[in-house]
């Protein structure tokens, strides 16, 4: 039986540092209180529907390897609520506090959008049923606007208005759906809003296509009381050569042209950081310094690949300096940490998928340890203070407020001798690797 899918796994429990158990938790103990909050409303985890439940194990050379009871052999809405069944057995097994979901990898594609927009409510009516008595909540929805052959050029950046119309409506439904559900976030992921060649491709022409589209998915939410804030995820290539949603600067720029700012944030992935060329602390910091951060997923790629692998986020120094930086700018507000990640695919067994959260869960709350005890040392804060404490001086504030001229300025050097002073980069790798 399908619901069957986990007998003889017991729910996931906090057993401390010294358990060799892989489903326990070693550090994530949901009540501890970190920074004031518990660790659970801190981390705020998320499972991902799509990678979690829907992904078959294919890869550009094979086919599947996860032959799950409800992927295939029956009607598709059969198998969908037969899909539901063991999702939220697997939220229950892990303790989860949110999931998230994709409108395809939840309801199938119905014979029209009707057909479409009616599968996923009436699985978003079981998901209701369920949410009644689970402690998960609903973190964002999205809808997929990249798997079906009349988006291979693109969605709300198609050359055909009546693709644009169509991606409209699955939105639309999808956010209604999210309403719904309570959830906190709806997310924008434009999987192919981008270009394989400029010789068929109007920038320009497709830049005003995405702002109008988001401008109007910001007024709808408005119209029906959604408080969340609209996310886009950044992504810089794959499959196409190029997306609009490069990076967080170039989202950050695109949203103040088309006045957005005040309603849409961005939700960071750290492959698709390393994808553009950046680090995912790099990416974390601008959103922050920037003011459009709002979510993580919390997956990684393969350094030897350049392509989006989505792994298990394992790395505990990089984990930790992006929990610095949550922590020191007071956590997440309606953002979380969401695993959209795939196990391998010859991870086979059943026991696979909770291993893999498992573990990344840890990895997560050693990094929220670390980070904690770094801000309360002020281990990197005070250096990173003291090399800009010269800007903290009147003269330095007044000319930052404007109230001098380049003359005065240039004029007031005539008597300084400014001498460098060291970065002390290697000293503040050290400083990090002492907290984890």
């Amino acid at each position: 039986m399908t619901t069957d899918f986990f007998a003889g796994i017991e729910p996931v429990r906090y057993a401390g540092p010294d358990s060799t158990d892989p489903l326990t938790f070693r550090y994530y103990d949901k009540d501890r209180m970190v920074a004031g909050r518990r660790m659970e409303d801190h981390l705020r985890f998320s499972i991902a529907y799509w990678h979690s439940f829907t992904w078959p194990g294919t890869d550009p050379f094979g086919g599947e390897t996860l032959l799950r009871p409800w992927m295939s052999g029956a009607d598709p809405m059969t198998l969908a609520r037969q899909k539901a069944d063991v999702a939220f057995r697997m939220f229950e097994l892990l303790d989860a506090p949110y999931f998230a979901f994709h409108d395809r990898d939840v309801a199938p594609e119905g014979e029209s959008l009707s057909g479409s927009i009616a599968n996923l409510n009436a699985i978003a009516d079981i998901f209701e049923a369920k949410m009644e008595t689970a402690k998960v909540r609903l973190l964002w929805g999205t809808s997929n606007l990249f798997s079906h052959r009349r988006f291979m050029s693109g969605a709300a950046t198609n050359p055909d208005p009546e693709v644009f119309s169509y991606a409209c409506g699955l939105v639309k439904a999808a956010l209604d759906v999210t309403h719904r559900l309570g959830g906190e976030n709806y997310v924008c992921w434009g999987g192919r809003e981008g270009y394989e060649t400029l010789l068929n491709t109007n920038i320009g022409q497709e830049l005003d296509q995405l702002g109008c589209f988001l401008s109007m998915l910001v007024d709808y939410k408005h119209k029906i009381g959604f408080a969340g804030p609209i996310l886009i995820e950044p992504k810089p290539k794959e499959p196409t050569k190029h997306q609009y949603d490069f990076d967080v600067a170039t989202v950050y720029g695109f949203l103040q042209r088309y006045d957005l700012l005040g309603d849409v944030k961005v939700n960071i992935e750290q492959n698709h950081a390393v994808l553009a060329g950046h680090s995912f602390d790099h990416e974390v910091r601008l959103a922050y310094a920037t003011d459009i951060f709002g979510s993580i997923d919390i997956n990684r790629g393969d350094d030897l690949l350049g392509w989006d692998t989505d792994q298990f986020g394992m790395n505990v120094p990089e984990i930790t300096l992006l929990m610095h930086e949550i922590l020191k700018h007071g956590g997440f507000k309606t953002g979380g940490l969401n695993f959209d990640a795939k196990i391998r695919r010859q991870s086979i067994d059943p026991a696979d998928p909770l291993i893999a959260h498992v573990a990344s869960m840890d990895a997560c709350a050693r990094g929220l340890l670390a980070a904690e005890k770094m801000l309360e040392d002020r281990a990197l804060e005070g250096p990173l203070a003291d090399r800009y404490a010269g800007w903290k001086t009147p003269e330095a504030k007044a000319i930052l407020a404007g109230e001098r001229s380049l003359e005065q300025v240039a004029e007031a050097a005539l008597s300084l001798d400014p001498q460098p002073r060291s970065g002390r980069q290697e000293y503040l790798e050290g400083v990090l690797n002492r907290y984890v």
